[in-house]
């Protein structure tokens, strides 16, 4: 069983522990917060046995297996470079990096200390995103995919009142692109590859960040298109088309409500029973690469295209973070 240690103590982590926990592959052996009173609150329920204020003390605990990274996305880079200098193995929440120099260095920094990397992207490990893989071959050739997530944030109105949530706020590395948007380029990856070309629009707040926006993915022989919005909610599903019919996914981020229509048929409901917390899933397969001791190539490239692909898209729109300087520094 490997030792987990976990640095944030938010509702992700809660529910990556969980669903860890669930796996039977990891226990909680330690919990980072700035406040260590934070730190045991969280970590008490799991009977987690070591609480830090201090990311080194942390990184020199010879118990500490792996660590799970769920901080703000500018601090995902300088965590995760610092426990894989200490030796230790880390799942880092998507996405893993600010831009794609800060996303190769972190890959360098494991490859360098012989440990594992693992961007926490649970889509790709669902069953259903399985079955949406499994079911595009049947309408191949694909023509066009539209991939839509759209969801109204709950600390929007916050935003508009006058506060200064980290949503919102571009010196954590934030905004629609990085966070749900991220669904949207990482299955688009995930399933087609890197693209030979990338156009990005976007509403920027006067924060700095974009609210929402669109993307469009160039591959041979069909676009994908991405939707992607913090500040209003959508209602219809994704959509793939192909010469032999069109694949519908509810909602791409956890591949539930998979149907597909055959030309000339009637429609199919395709769906998978699932685990209710999703993330068991990534949490399997970071416990399958632990045991394997090296990097999955396959998951590396998709976080590099991915974080190439977002910082092109940052570039096309005008979205810039103060970690990029960091990146420039290295």
């Amino acid at each position: 069983m490997f030792k987990l240690a976990v640095i944030g103590t938010n509702w992700i982590s809660q529910q990556f522990v969980e669903a860890a926990i669930q796996t039977k592959e990891f226990c909680l052996q330690a919990v980072y917060s700035r406040d260590v009173v934070k730190a045991r609150e969280f970590g008490a329920p799991y009977n987690a046995v070591s609480y830090y204020d201090s990311l080194d003390d942390l990184g020199a605990d010879s118990d500490v297996d792996a660590v799970y990274i769920a901080s703000p996305n500018s601090l995902h880079a300088p965590q995760a470079i610092k426990m894989l200098e200490y030796g230790k193995h880390v799942i880092c929440e998507k996405p893993m990096a600010s831009n794609v120099l800060l996303a190769q260095a972190m890959f360098k920094a494991a490859e360098e200390n012989n440990v594992v990397l693992f961007e926490a992207f649970m889509s790709p490990y669902t069953p259903n995103f399985q079955v949406l893989k499994e079911s595009l071959l049947t309408i191949a050739p694909l023509r066009h995919a539209t991939i839509s997530y759209c969801q109204y944030s709950s600390r929007y109105q916050k935003y508009l009142n006058g506060e200064n949530p980290n949503t919102f706020n571009p010196e954590f590395s934030n905004g629609s692109i990085m966070d749900i948007g991220y669904y949207c380029v990482g299955s688009a990856v995930e399933l087609f590859g890197e693209p030979n070309s990338v156009q990005a629009s976007a509403h920027l707040l006067p924060s700095g960040v974009d609210g929402c926006g669109s993307v469009t993915l160039a591959y041979d022989g069909f676009n994908v298109n991405l939707l992607h919005s913090k500040v209003s909610d959508s209602l219809i599903p994704s959509e793939f088309q192909g010469e032999q019919g069109s694949v519908l996914v509810d909602m791409i981020a956890t591949g539930r409500g998979v149907e597909r229509i055959l030309r000339g048929q009637d429609k199919e409901v395709l769906t998978l029973p699932q685990e209710e917390n999703h993330m068991f899933y990534e949490a399997q397969a970071f416990a399958k690469q632990l045991k394997m001791g090296v990097i999955d190539q396959q998951m590396k490239q998709r976080s590099l295209s991915v974080a190439k692909v977002l910082t092109e898209v940052r570039r096309q729109t005008g979205v810039v973070f103060p970690a990029d300087e960091m990146s420039l520094s290295r």
